[in-house]
């Protein structure tokens, strides 16, 4: 059966150059950075490549960036260690309504602890109102963290808008972008970001390695305790084989930002044409023109996606119903939710991210198929009956 992975947002495969990089810190190369002696020197020397190429990235100084085991602990991070940091200066936070629920946990954590947290609605194309914000803030906030790419419909956010409000008012601005890395460009000295959450397996890095980005003067207090390590900012000894992997996999993505943008949104673009051209009452949820370059979020009306996901999985097809921390859960997508779309529509609603494997073989086989399925799930939906589809 032809296999075809259209979930690059979930996470995306290991590239074999990264591969490379990482195999001989398993094995000969297998030193703790923390030693003094020739193989400690290595991979204290490997960790310090991997820092440069993480920070060229993102247009940063090696000296910002901090390793950690994944972006939800670097949003953890920068809400709890931020939250308890300015204590004496404020209690209020100012999120929105779609972040990953790295964010919305961490602030739901928060408030039973007694902050206050604000949450911005978005509009239909799933982007924040900069009113807003501006209307949002008080003298107890401090801090903003507003996502770069939404994980589930794609929407790219204003972010240095929004940061240089943040900081008119002397507020610390913190964006998770595990989304955009690798897909758009990302300037930390452009955007004007305090603080900023990465991770590897989203650019074909090794998953359990992530990384935090702390801009210089940003006195952030540490949130795991022990050793040295980090810059004495996060104590543990340093996951050596998945840090190189990440600094390969992020000097990969700067090298070919370009020419991967451009291709995976000429196959979204591709994808989407099909399928409105094979298959009717379909709509995309979100806007066009500030999205992720490789998303679509297609609402298949008068069906169940979960349905429509179970029987694309027999034929070999990976897609998601939308973010994968979430995709055991039976309540609809809070990101689709805050954009205002109706409930029936929500659970008839899939994400497809395509990525650097990706062919229009692939795409044309999904359509395909989608087309079949689609077809016997409306002939069997009551919805449609009810809607007159059939």
């Amino acid at each position: 059966m032809r296999k075809v992975y259209l979930d690059y947002s979930a996470t995306t495969p290991v590239k074999q150059e990264v591969l490379n990089e990482m195999i001989p810190y398993f094995t000969e190369k297998f030193g703790n950075p923390s030693s003094l002696y020739e193989i400690g020197a290595e991979a204290k020397e490997a960790i310090t490549k991997a820092r440069e190429q993480v920070a060229q990235l993102i247009g940063a100084k090696p000296q910002e960036v901090i390793f950690t085991s994944c972006g939800s602990e670097s949003d953890n991070w920068a809400l709890t260690s931020t939250a308890h940091w300015k204590k004496a200066k404020g209690n209020h936070i100012i999120t929105t309504k779609i972040e990953h629920h790295a964010i919305l946990h961490t602030c739901k954590a928060l408030e039973k602890e007694g902050y206050q947290v604000t949450y911005l609605g978005v509009g239909p194309d799933g982007r924040i109102d900069l009113n807003e914000l501006e209307q949002a803030i008080t003298d107890q906030t401090i801090l903003v963290s507003i996502m770069m790419v939404n994980n589930e419909m794609g929407a790219i956010q204003p972010i240095k808008e929004a940061a240089a409000i943040a900081k008119k008012h002397g507020i610390l601005f913190h964006t998770d972008a595990v989304q955009a890395g690798g897909n758009i460009p990302i300037d930390v000295e452009d955007l004007g970001v305090d603080m900023l959450s990465l991770s590897a397996h989203k650019i074909y890095g090794p998953k359990g390695i992530g990384a935090m980005y702390i801009r210089k003067g940003v006195a952030l207090p540490s949130f795991v305790h022990g050793g040295a390590q980090e810059m004495k900012k996060r104590a543990g000894t340093e996951n050596v084989p998945y840090i190189v992997g990440f600094g390969k996999a992020a000097e990969m993505a700067r090298l070919q930002l370009d020419d991967h943008a451009a291709r995976l949104r000429e196959l979204r673009d591709y994808f989407i044409a099909q399928v409105m051209e094979k298959i009717p009452y379909v709509d995309i949820n979100g806007g066009m023109e500030h999205r992720h370059p490789g998303n679509v979020n297609l609402a298949f009306n008068f069906i169940e996606g979960e349905s429509l996901l179970l029987m694309l999985d027999y034929y070999g097809i990976s897609i998601s119903t939308g973010s994968a921390c979430s995709s055991k859960s039976l309540e609809p997508s809070h990101v689709l939710s805050a954009l205002g779309i109706p409930v029936e529509k929500i659970h008839g609603s899939l994400r497809f991210t395509v990525g650097d494997f990706t062919t229009k073989e692939d795409l044309d086989y999904t359509v395909d198929c989608l087309a079949k399925i689609v077809e016997k799930l409306r002939m069997m939906s009551p919805i449609s009956a009810e809607k007159g589809w059939n």
